[in-house]
Order: structure tokens, then sequence, then C-alpha cells
């Protein structure tokens, strides 16, 4: 027979056992989820012949639908590499971002941001979103808002030798790219369901034309 000391030990382990199942199983309700995103690709001929053609490779997001147990706050961490061929000019620069919004649909036409961001959808493949995030990709919006940021913060002295902060890789020659990994979204206000998506635009100058070309990925949920 088993004395009742020990029979109270058995007990205390048994309980403890069960307080621990119960917090893997809230840290699993918790997790992380990992998106494979599939990117995509787009060729345009320019009006005087330049065939430019960007490219969305590797992209994924990995989403905390509540980060901090509250309802209206997600976080996400971006990542993807874009690259830009372009035959018949002498470099460009590539903008890489992306759109989000709460309660709006950012998968076609006639979404404007309800911040300071904005989408110029007249012509689908030359969108050039309107940027207007002060810190990255820390965002507030409430139901109907989107809006835009970018990914990179390049700091270089201007002209002057004053510091300067720019959004895009510039390159030269035929080709170019910029890879991402981890960038953060956090959101904050929202109360229903967002979306994300991932946009590509490239400027590029020619002796001729000077036009913005834009790809833009799957949109995605941060739940």
């Amino acid at each position: 027979m088993f004395d009742r000391k020990y029979l109270a030990r058995l007990a205390g382990v048994g309980a403890a056992a069960t307080m621990a199942i119960g917090l893997f199983s809230t840290g699993a309700a918790n997790a992380d989820t990992f998106v494979p995103l599939p990117g995509g690709e787009l060729t345009k001929t320019l009006s005087d012949g330049t065939v430019v053609t960007v490219r969305l490779v590797g992209e994924s997001a990995n989403i905390n639908p509540s980060l901090g147990s509250t309802p209206v706050h997600r976080n996400a961490w971006v990542s993807g590499s874009a690259q830009v061929d372009v035959a018949g000019a002498e470099g460009g620069a590539i903008f890489p971002g992306y759109t989000v919004g709460c309660q709006v649909n950012i998968d076609g036409g006639g979404v404007e941001g309800g911040v300071d961001g904005s989408l110029d959808w007249s012509d689908g493949e030359n969108v050039k979103p309107g940027v207007g995030a002060d810190s990255g990709g820390n965002l507030t919006l409430g139901p109907g808002q989107s809006q835009s940021f970018y990914v990179l913060d390049l700091e270089q002295a201007d002209d002057y030798g004053n510091e300067s902060h720019k959004k895009r890789n510039k390159f030269s020659g035929e080709s170019g790219s910029v890879t991402w990994a981890d960038e953060t979204i956090g959101l904050n206000g929202c109360g229903g369901y967002a979306q994300a998506r991932a946009f590509v635009s490239v400027e590029v100058e020619t002796d001729n034309v000077i036009t913005w070309v834009t790809l833009w990925g799957q949109p995605f949920s941060l739940g």
C-alpha cells in the first residue's frame, strides 16, 4: 500500500502536468502561421520598344493574428525578392512595398487610403502607390481604410552632404534586384478582417519615356 504522503506527491505531479499541457495548448492556439505566396511576373513593352520584366519570387508571410491577445492588433513578417530586367534602357529604380487594408477589398480597383496612402488604379500595370506610413509598416487603420508603405529606407547623403532617405534601389545596366527578409507589418485599430498585398514598382527612364510599371502580388489575410 502507498502512504498518504506519496499519494499527495503524485497528485501534485499530475496537477503540474495538467497545467503544463494547458499552457502548451494556449501557445499552439496563438502560434504563428507561415503562408507561402506565389509571387508573380509581368512583362510590359513601353511605347519606345523598351521591354520591362518584373518578377516577385520567394514571397512568404509569417502571420501572428493577435499579438498581445488583442483583436485589433495583427503582426506579420514578410519576405520576398524583386527582380527586374530592362531591355533597351540603361537602368532604373525598384520600389518594393506593401498595401494593407482593413475591411476593404485590395484585390482590384477603387482602393483609396483613408489615412495618407492612396492607389491610382487608372492603369492597372502603371499603378504608383501613394505612401503615407511614417514608420515603415507600423500602421493604424479603421474599417474601409488602406495604406501603402515601401520596404526600403536607404540612408545616404544628398548633393549638399545632408542626410536623406530613399525608398528605392537604383540600378544601372539591364537588370537589378532587391531582397528583403522578415520585414514587419504591424497593424493596429482594425477590428474586422485585414489583408495585405505586396507590390513591386519600377521607374524606368529612357531617351523617350519615363514611366512606372507595377507588379502586384497575391493578397493574403492578416486575420
